[in-house]
């Protein structure tokens, strides 16, 4: 068995489960202790069964719950130093972590993690690619673009959760953000948008990309609809058929998608 299940995407918190036969990982704790604990048992997973937690990079909306979900259940957080250091001094958790060096691989259980950095407005951003048992599963969500680097971990993955955060349009023609905040989100250091996040997975379905898992979705400059259809589009142009693309929602959790080697 290995599987994820996103608990939930976008901008107000993120956090994915991943299980094996031997193991259970969170990818980010961006809601409350108690929203992940109820999402958990909505994936019927028990949260004190979660061997460890991995942490892409400090913001609030993927390390909210540290905290307290760590104090309850002991759970060991991975991330790198410069991560670690900021989420202390932004007083989001102020436990020890466990520290691995950007671009190393580590072993949790039977899964082993590979990282990668990401261009993000963030101390030391990563993304993962977790392999077990032949399969591969690519995490990369919070990025301004894909680097040759980014490609090249993600190339293994049969399943790639990413980032479509915004439809440049709806982005461009929103009057609640200045236009300062609409330059970093546009910027290399900001967020994928539709159309970006399409390219790579246009990229990627040239290799064994067999499922792609929308996520980080802006609530004002983007839909499900238009993230999907930008993404399906794309793939057409190509005439690639066979890949199973899905969007994760904020709110619910998404089914249980098993990983299968490419």
């Amino acid at each position: 068995m290995f599987s994820v299940t996103i608990l939930g995407s976008g901008s107000a918190g993120n956090c994915a489960l991943v299980e094996t036969a031997g193991c259970r990982l969170l990818v980010d704790g961006g809601f409350s202790a108690k929203q992940i604990c109820e999402r958990l048992a909505a994936a019927q997973a028990d949260p004190a069964a979660i061997d460890a937690i991995l942490i892409t990079h400090e913001h609030v909306d993927h390390a909210r719950g540290l905290e307290v979900f760590c104090k309850k259940f002991a759970t060991p957080v991975y991330c790198n130093r410069e991560t670690a250091d900021a989420i202390r001094q932004m007083g989001i958790c102020r436990k020890e972590f466990r520290l691995f060096q950007s671009g190393s691989d580590f072993t949790v259980g039977d899964v082993t993690v590979q990282t990668f950095s990401v261009p993000h407005d963030a101390a030391e951003p990563v993304g993962f690619v977790l392999h077990h048992g032949g399969a591969s599963l690519g995490f990369c969500t919070d990025l301004g673009f894909a680097t040759r680097l980014v490609h090249e971990r993600l190339r293994t993955a049969a399943t790639v959760v990413i980032e479509t955060n915004h439809d440049e349009k709806l982005l461009q023609e929103d009057s609640r953000r200045p236009w300062p905040v609409k330059q970093r989100i546009m910027s290399r250091h900001g967020h994928l948008s539709n159309t970006a996040a399409a390219e790579v997975l246009a990229t990627l379905a040239q290799n064994g990309l067999r499922r792609a898992i929308l996520g980080h979705l802006s609530r004002d400059c983007n839909t499900p609809d238009l993230a999907l259809g930008a993404v399906r589009n794309r793939l057409a142009v190509d005439g690639v058929t066979g890949i199973e693309v899905h969007c994760a929602s904020q709110r619910e959790i998404s089914p249980r998608f098993e990983v299968l080697a490419g």
